[in-house]
């Protein structure tokens, strides 16, 4: 299977989870995103490396990269290879003198040691099939990186009508609300399969 390279081009809080955030990364020279949910801990771990902040104290990504330098073990790459009832799995592949190893890990803990690390982000075609969300124009994809807020109030997507819903997505798209997006579009094939 060929991997596909993402970058992590939002974090925001969610709206469909309480007390969770959304990491969205987008697919590198194309249109296709992927949402994310993570939990506060990992969000904030992501947004310090994102934002390069230097805690007084080590986090424990830090700490983990640290632990990592000083074996000489070094951090290749992270894979987003599997979704499993909502759930994304990752693996860490790693590399010492002697041998090259790939670590289970929560995905959202390999993304705050890829963001470290430096290291490139990748996934596959069936997960974006899955669970991606497209950008239709690439004139109006303007993604930057960086820690986003939740934007507007939460509309009934339920008494909308199909057109309605569909128009909606066009509009968040193009203001970049893929969580909001993740939702309309949920909605959608939740309809379409009936």
């Amino acid at each position: 299977m060929k991997k596909i390279e993402l970058e992590i081009v939002a974090l925001s809080h969610s709206i469909t989870q309480t007390h969770s955030y959304a990491v969205v990364l987008g697919e590198i020279n194309g249109l296709r995103r992927l949402p994310i949910v993570i939990g506060g801990f990992e969000a904030q771990a992501i947004a310090v490396a994102l934002e390069r902040m230097n805690p007084s104290r080590p986090l424990t990504h830090d700490l983990m990269k640290n632990f990592m330098l000083a074996f000489s073990v070094d951090l290749h790459e992270i894979v987003i290879n599997d979704l499993q009832e909502g759930i994304f799995y990752a693996k860490l592949v790693c590399s010492s003198s002697n041998d090259t190893v790939e670590i289970d890990s929560r995905t959202s803990d390999a993304l705050a040691l890829a963001v470290r690390f430096g290291c490139p982000i990748y996934t596959y075609d069936t997960i974006l099939d899955q669970a991606g969300v497209l950008m239709e124009d690439d004139n109006k994809k303007t993604a930057q990186t960086g820690v986003t807020s939740e934007s507007g109030p939460k509309e009934d997507l339920k008494s909308m009508s199909l057109e309605d819903l569909n128009n909606l997505l066009n509009e968040v798209l193009e203001h970049e609300d893929y969580i909001k997006a993740i939702a309309i579009r949920d909605e959608i094939k939740s309809r379409e399969s009936r």
